[in-house]
Formats: structure tokens, sequence, C-alpha cells
């Protein structure tokens, strides 16, 4: 008896201005301004997609001391952009990445909560946390954490801001204008927490929301990341495109949630994807390698060289051969606060190897990083990337995909009228919403109003 098809899940990560998008394309719009994340947002529900994500961005990427280009424009606030899209939308489920280490879980979980009244059960958090004290400067604890306190405080943070969400079991509010009696239970949202990073008590003025607690979501590899995914998220943001890597980091995780009691259902692994469609395979193919160009300038080129080196390089020519000298290996980085840097371990040999690949190839610098960095998961005509998206969920390598499009904000649209209707009619994508909130999207049971937190004496 063969296998039933699962159902694919899809969601759209509005990008703003990094190394995926190309701002300089004719056909790009702002990144800050309120009518681009809503053109992006009715987009996303028009084609049925579960939710839209926004990452978050704390600082400004700075390298050598200067703020780099990319990020010029500006990182809006998350909730500010997602209670404004609340208001513009009606099924589409509104997920935005909070960090754990620089915030508070009554102030996180009150925004959230709130969120979720606003928009009808559609919110979603993607917990993480800050590896880099460059950060922190930004906040008045510095904000330097080892790994294994990074984690240990997120797994607090949220088991907290839990005991928030649940000190309201949602029948309190009485409202009956007959007797004049607002709430049966004059100890609603009472909350006591002592712990090793959280020492609170109060009361917690938000009412059960309408998913009882917004969606969880995570997002990192390390042996720290996938537990803390296991033990209690509903979805995880997965770096694996490839099908094989999908499929041993989709069985990794997965096999996690037995031992804590948690069925694989209960857990969905979606990868980011950026994608390039094309009348034909071979325009596709074609359109990509423009893409990958318009992505990698000159200067962004020795940018990204620079993470190796720590050196200076913009004396270098982006289109002639890589750094004769050897990197700078010091605890002092040129490029602070970017997460590359923590991928290049041993730069001297990560130097050696691309000076390598270069001279086989014959490839100047900007050559190198265009062929060396990330291709685009997706690319072909409308029908490919639909059958090579089902061949990835149907093959147990993810449950779905974020789609991370280069152009902001109509590069979404393409995919939504030529790939979505395909999937829709090789029944593994739905063509409506069947609930309102997202955890009726991503199939996740409402958790139970669980036993109120201790409650604080009155």
């Amino acid at each position: 008896m063969s296998k039933p098809l699962k159902q694919i899940h899809l969601a759209a990560h509005f990008p703003g201005v990094n190394n995926t998008t190309v701002w300089s394309d004719p056909a790009a719009g702002s990144h800050i301004e309120f009518s681009s994340f809503a053109h992006f947002a009715r987009t996303a529900e028009r084609a049925k997609f579960d939710f839209l994500f926004l990452a978050e961005g704390l600082r400004l990427r700075e390298q050598g001391g200067r703020i780099y280009d990319l990020d010029v424009v500006g990182r809006p606030d998350t909730f500010t952009v997602l209670a404004a899209l609340a208001a513009v939308t009606d099924r589409l489920g509104l997920t935005g990445t909070i960090n754990s280490t620089f915030n508070e879980p009554y102030e996180v979980a009150r925004q959230f909560a709130s969120l979720d009244h606003l928009s009808g059960g559609r919110s979603a958090w993607n917990v993480v946390t800050s590896w880099d004290a460059f950060t922190g400067e930004n906040f008045r604890r510095g904000g330097f954490l080892p790994q294994d306190e990074r984690y240990a405080r997120a797994k607090e943070f949220l088991a907290t801001a839990h005991e928030l969400f649940d000190s309201w079991s949602g029948d309190e509010i009485l409202a009956d204008q007959g007797t004049g009696a607002f709430l049966g239970d004059a100890r609603a949202g009472a909350f006591v927490h002592r712990g090793q990073h959280f020492d609170i008590h109060g009361r917690f003025n938000v009412p059960r929301s309408p998913q009882g607690r917004p969606v969880i979501f995570q997002a990192g590899d390390s042996e720290e990341g996938r537990e803390f995914a296991a033990a209690g998220a509903d979805a995880i943001f997965s770096r694996y495109s490839h099908l094989e890597e999908g499929r041993a980091f989709y069985a990794d995780v997965k096999g996690r949630l037995a031992k804590y009691g948690r069925r694989p259902d209960q857990l969905l692994i979606l990868p980011a994807a950026t994608f390039v469609l094309g009348d034909t395979d071979a325009e596709a193919d074609e359109l990509a390698r423009e893409v990958r160009r318009q992505q990698v300038s000159g200067a962004t080129a020795l940018k990204h060289l620079e993470f190796v080196w720590n050196r200076d390089l913009s004396g270098y020519d982006p289109e002639g051969p890589l750094p004769d000298i050897d990197p700078l290996v010091s605890e002092e980085h040129i490029s602070r606060g970017r997460a590359q840097v923590r991928m290049y371990r041993d730069p001297v040999a990560i130097a050696r190897e691309w000076r390598e690949l270069a001279e086989a190839n014959k490839w100047s610098i900007r050559d190198l990083v265009i062929n060396n960095g990330n291709r685009q998961t997706f690319v072909g005509a409308p029908a490919t990337v639909a059958r090579t998206i089902n061949e990835f969920v149907q093959a147990d390598a993810s449950d779905g995909f974020i789609l991370v499009p280069h152009i902001t904000p109509g590069g979404l649209d393409p995919f939504a009228d030529q790939v979505v209707p395909i999937l829709q009619e090789q029944g593994v994508f739905r063509a409506d919403y069947e609930g309102t909130t997202l955890r009726e999207h991503l199939g996740l049971a409402h958790p139970d109003a669980a036993a109120p937190a201790e409650r604080a004496a009155s």
C-alpha cells in the first residue's frame, strides 16, 4: 500500500536588504516602506501560504568599523510591522524573530499575546539567541553569553513565557452585563517564576489569546539547537536544501521527539529556499546566473573575502586574482558580528583552498564568490520547480519551504501565479484555507489550557 501524499507547507520570508536580494534591480522597491510589506503579505495570502516570516536585526552589519552597504536601509521593528500586517490580511500567519538574549519574558509574552488577539490567532515566535558581544553593545548589559548559557537562558525564557500565557486559562472573562460581573476568577493572570535567569511574579495583563500560545519556531543547527527544537518548538528552520542532507537532518531532529513524549507530526521542518523561474529550464538557468552576478557586485565580493582574510582588501581588483598574502588570524575581526566569521574556523586553510580553486578554474575574486557561494535552491520552469519541491517533501527531506525571493516586494508574485497552481492541481497544496489560525494551517493542535501557573497571593 503506497504512502499517502504529504501536504506541502509554504511560507514567505521578507528578506529586507541582504546578499539574497538585488536592491539595484529596477524592479526592486523599498525594504522599509509599509507598502512593500503589504504587497508581499497580500501575495503570500493570495497564494494560500501558511505564514509570512520576518527576521530580526538588532545591529547594522559593519565591516572595518563602517556600516556594510547592504544594511544602510535599517531594520524596522518586527512587532510594529506584523501588527500593521494583521490589519491588511485575514488568514496569513505572522511570524517574527525575537531574541531571547536581550529581551525579557513578560514583555515578549505580552507582545505576542497581543498580536495573537489582533490577528485572530495568527502569531508565531521564532526564538533565537545572540552569540556575540558586538550586538550586545546596543544593550545595557552587554550581551555576551557562552553557547551553553545562551541556550539555558533561552529554554528558561520560553518556559517562563509559557507560564505567562497559561496564567489565563481562557474561561475567566464573564462580561455578564446583567449582573455586572466581568471576571469569574479574581486571580486571573497571577504568576510566580523563580529560576536561574528570571525571578519574577505578578499579573499577566493579556487574557488567553485565540491560539492559547503563539506557534513556536526555532532556528539553530547545533546540538543544543536541535535539542531545543525537539523539546518545545512547533517548527524548526533548516539550512539544508540538498536532498540527502535534508533527509539526514529531518531524520535526526524528528528522531529526538520521542524522548520528550512528542510525535513526529508535532514538529515541522522548513528549510529556506530561493528560486528563479523561466519559461524553460534553460532560460531559468541563464537567469539564475545573471541573478548571482547581480547579487555579488565587485564591492560585495571583496567584503566577502574580508570575512576570511580579516584584512582591508578594498585596494584589490575584484576582477583580478585572489590575494597572495595569508589571512590575519586574530581575536579582533574586521567583520565583527557577522555569522560568516564562525564558518571559517581555519582561515589560512580556507584561503589556500580558495586560491587553488580559483587558479584551477581561472576565476577572479568575484567569480570565486559567485561560484562558491549559495546558489538558488530551485531553478527551472514552473513545472520543474513544483516537481522538485514535491519530491523533497514526499522524500521526508522537509515538510515544506520558506521561500526567499531575490526581488522585494514583487519577487514572490511569479511563484504564486505559476508554481502554486501546479501544486494545487497535484493535490499536495491547499486550494483554500480550511481554518483561521496559524496552528490550523500547520496542522498543529491547540494547546490545552495548562493548569494555571502558581498563583501569587491576592
